[in-house]
């Protein structure tokens, strides 16, 4: 399972021409399920990203999570869409093939698990996309800060 994650001033959610979802201060999670990935590969993927200390303190160093963040007054927020395209394959021509990504039944089903861990278990507010669905992203990125993460990386420590 593979994530790319952007520390995030806002970002909206247009569907169908539509403001279908938007967050503030936060992050915008595109998230890639593989064929293969498991509930440890969401569970490791879905708590590193929740604890992720990517907000500046007093310093100026990057050292806050969304939850201290939150602590300190501002409402804060994750977004999340699916991205089956993370799973992509571009090392054979110019057409990416996406023969690693989960079939869409069990994507939906991690992807699902992913952001009720987010909201249970990290007490974060979470707004989402619509599985399948063509979307469009506005996103203003502070930093920016973008980071990638897989899952295969975390479960070998």
């Amino acid at each position: 399972m593979k994530a790319i994650v952007q520390r995030v001033n806002y970002a909206h959610m247009i569907i169908d021409e539509k403001e279908y979802s938007s967050i503030g201060v936060g992050f915008m999670v595109l998230l890639g399920v593989a064929d293969g990935d498991t509930d440890k590969d969401m569970e490791v993927l879905c708590d590193k990203i929740a604890k992720l200390r990517i907000f500046t303190d007093e310093n100026d160093k990057m050292n806050l999570s969304l939850a201290q963040v939150a602590e300190k007054g501002t409402e804060t927020a994750v977004m999340v869409v699916s991205n089956f395209t993370l799973c992509g394959n571009c090392s054979h021509g110019n057409r990416p093939e996406f023969f690693g990504a989960a079939a869409p039944d069990e994507a939906n089903r991690l992807y699902e698990a992913f952001c009720e861990r987010l909201r249970t278990v990290h007490n974060l507010r979470v707004e989402t996309g619509v599985f399948g669905a063509h979307m469009h992203v506005q996103i203003e990125n502070n930093g920016p800060v973008t980071l990638i993460i897989d899952s295969a990386d975390l479960k070998k420590k």
